[in-house]
């Protein structure tokens, strides 16, 4: 997975004052999401109707569309057959109460098929021309925003790890997307069931943070590859000094073993390219995501060892992956992630939403958006 750090360097100036800083309190409500679910694939309005029910989302927050139940679609059939339909349900709505967040339902397509020729490093110098491909749901975010260019990614808005960046984007005009899918229907009725049911006891485990080197000692100014690994020593010393679990912080070039991490609840590791190893058992409502490239290429192809269907399968909530190459800097910044979701001020969509660097870009986040994992200390 390349770092791209030459092209779009995430400055950490700032990123302390950020951790510090109070938390938002978007409070995201049920009456503020909109559901969507594919008419042409069996379960998925059945779960969309389920998932509604449980967490007292208005029956006429569902958007039904007719699209391909294939995990990829052309840029065309986006448009049409979902884009289009969502932005005309959302210009029906009340506009003293605007919608917050859309669900992506099981049975709707994952990812958009690339349209333009892919960047190649061997032939260009620097990126001239960027392919268009994307997760749905990374698209859906703005499908609000009339216009904007398809090539490449475009600056989040609402990324704490930002200061004075310069977008095209409106916040007013940016969606929270989450999606519940998995590898079955099981999977996401579990997915539901589990957000639910943690939230009454708080999400009680061990935390498990897997980096590749020791922190540097110089921490500033870090790009590409190292600052993520730094990130990621960041995390378990935020999650540590909250006192909400244990935590296991690896520095050795090796990843977590087989067998090795009972009881786990919080994670984020790197790097294994579409290879699960199963170190973990996974706690009831456990979050977690893995940083390696195209890691949520699928989540149904029967054998695919990619980490998001194989976290999926073994038990955990929530996680987050990229449908292709999203270049290490797409990811949620694993620090900003895991200390604003442990505070217990903000749901899952909520966290996503201001840890995410990029939209109209490859990642996806796959868990109930309303879950609220920690209650405020």
């Amino acid at each position: 997975m390349p770092s791209r750090a030459s092209q779009f360097p995430i400055k950490v100036l700032f990123l302390c004052a950020l951790l510090l800083a109070p938390s938002l309190s978007l409070a995201l409500a049920p009456d503020e999401i909109m559901v969507i679910a594919n008419v042409r694939t069996n379960n998925s309005l059945a779960l969309a109707k389920y998932y509604m029910k449980r967490r007292g989302i208005p029956a006429d927050h569902l958007i039904r569309i007719s699209s391909s139940g294939e995990e990829r679609c052309s840029r065309q059939e986006f448009s049409q057959t979902i884009l289009k339909p969502v932005r005309e349900a959302l210009a029906k709505q009340d506009s003293r109460h605007p919608v917050r967040c859309l669900v992506t339902m099981y049975g709707l397509p994952l990812a958009i098929k690339p349209e333009l020729p892919p960047y190649n490093a061997r032939k260009l110098m620097k990126p001239e021309k960027m392919d268009d491909r994307a997760a749905v749901d990374s698209e859906l975010a703005l499908v609000l925003t009339e216009k904007y260019p398809l090539e490449g990614w475009l600056p989040n808005p609402y990324f704490l790890g930002f200061h004075n960046q310069k977008t095209l984007l409106q916040k007013d005009k940016v969606l929270m997307v989450s999606r519940l899918d998995g590898p079955n229907p099981a999977t996401v009725r579990r997915i539901i069931d589990d957000a639910i049911a943690t939230e009454k006891t708080g999400l009680q485990g061990e935390a498990y943070f897997d980096a590749r080197w020791p922190m540097p000692q110089e921490a500033k100014n870090l790009s590409g590859y190292a600052l993520y690994d730094a990130a990621i020593h960041r995390a378990a010393e935020k999650i540590s000094q909250g006192g909400r679990m244990m935590v296991h912080l690896d520095q050795k070039p090796e990843l977590f073993q087989p067998g090795t991490c009972p009881r786990a609840a919080l994670y984020c590791g790197w790097y294994s390219l579409a290879h699960y190893i199963d170190a973990f058992t996974w706690v009831r409502g456990a979050i977690g995501y893995h940083i390696a490239s195209a890691e949520c290429t699928t989540l149904k192809q029967e054998g695919s060892q990619v980490w998001c269907k194989r976290m999926l399968e073994r038990g955990i909530a929530a996680t987050i992956g990229p449908v292709y190459e999203p270049y290490a800097q797409a990811f949620p910044l694993p620090d900003l992630f895991f200390a604003k979701l442990s505070e217990g001020y903000l749901s899952l969509g909520e966290t996503y939403l201001i840890t995410l660097p990029f939209l109209s870009w490859q990642m996806v986040l796959i868990g109930d958006p309303l879950y609220q994992p920690f209650k405020p200390l």
